[in-house]
């Protein structure tokens, strides 16, 4: 397997892992939306639209990064990352009870996931230099 297959898998690989992860803390969101602290204009049904609206995204990254437009698919990707990258931003805002130990776990899985994907997608762009590649 050459160097732009592993790292297309590399990224199926991230990409699924986020997807399952952030499918799981969105969803608990969803479900205990009165749990989870987040602005006044955040809304129980635009926590579902904002995950399938974030995941779109974040497929149509990898379609871009497979058939090597690589820029727009840089920009989708960081987008993406946005998904779980800001889930500690739920400890910004006051909580009206106490974190379970659940949603601790998966707040942080949630950033870990989202994190590794933005570090792929900058690890790509700068460091690799895939756009010369033919």
């Amino acid at each position: 397997m050459d160097t732009k297959q592993q790292r297309q898998q590399w990224l199926l690989i991230l990409l699924v892992i986020n997807i399952v992860i952030t499918a799981f803390h969105y969803t608990d969101n969803f479900l205990h939306f009165e749990h989870y602290p987040a602005p006044a204009w955040i809304t129980q049904r635009g926590v579902y639209i904002s995950w399938l609206i974030l995941t779109a995204i974040g497929m149509l990254g990898y379609l871009l990064y497979i058939k090597q437009a690589f820029w727009a698919a840089y920009l989708c990707l960081g987008i993406y990352s946005i998904t779980g990258g800001f889930s500690p931003g739920h400890y910004f805002f006051p909580a009206t009870e106490a974190f379970s130990f659940k949603m601790h776990t998966l707040i942080w899985l949630d950033a870990i996931v989202g994190l590794s994907i933005l570090w792929f997608t900058l690890w790509s762009a700068f460091f690799k230099k895939e756009w010369q590649m033919t």
